[in-house]
């Protein structure tokens, strides 16, 4: 996984509560098991006029040429909520997002953003509807930049800080995904292998005849 540490991007506000999982994966959508291939679909149902069809809706906030490369989502309380689909992150993912401020998230949703390299970030919602004011002026000139390590979100000259878990944080910054947390433990599993087969050796055989 990419480590996250600065990102400064063009910014998409999307401040509507509730915001879930099926809105933005459509489980229509989720036709593979593979992460690819999947862009397409976020946010189907709101990007479209006509889904199967791929119309874009000219209105929709992703779809306006101001936020072309948009890679910064501004959302409303409780972003993600609803199933706990990782096709949904990983839609956002290869779209291009990697930064989500929002006043809060569904914590299966956010686990999932932080194991694929995406920061959700939280911030009271009067200060990302002032940061998204900002950047309405002009998208493209008025960028939004995340700092992981200082835990602030600039723009319009402000810094404002917001919150991420401290191991969340350390895992974006170093890019761990689940295999490399684990793979980091591998000498305290392989102890722990060796200590419970010496007491056990019966489990080392029956795990031998399964094998």
């Amino acid at each position: 996984m990419k480590p996250l540490e600065i990102h400064k991007g063009v910014a998409a506000p999307l401040l509507q509560a509730n915001v879930d999982t099926d809105a933005i994966m459509p489980s229509r959508e989720m036709r593979r098991v593979s992460r690819s291939g999947l862009a397409d679909g976020l946010f189907a149902n709101w990007r479209y006029l006509d889904p199967e069809r791929r119309i874009p809706d000219p209105d929709f906030i992703l779809n306006r040429p101001e936020r072309t490369g948009a890679s910064i989502l501004l959302g409303g309380p409780n972003f993600g909520c609803g199933s706990s689909r990782e096709f949904a992150v990983w839609a956002l993912a290869e779209f291009g997002i990697r930064v989500i401020l929002a006043p809060g998230f569904n914590p299966v949703f956010q686990k999932n953003c932080v194991a694929n390299g995406l920061l959700p970030a939280q911030a009271p919602l009067p200060a990302i509807r002032s940061l998204a004011a900002w950047s309405d002026r002009d998208p493209q000139r008025n960028r939004l930049t995340a700092n992981v390590r200082t835990l602030k979100i600039e723009g319009s000259g402000k810094r404002i800080p917001f919150v991420i878990a401290r191991g969340q944080r350390l895992r974006l910054l170093q890019g761990l995904d689940d295999i490399a947390m684990t793979d980091q433990r591998t000498a305290a599993i392989e102890a722990f292998e060796r200590q419970r087969f010496a007491e056990q050796p019966w489990v080392c055989a029956w795990i031998n005849r399964r094998a």
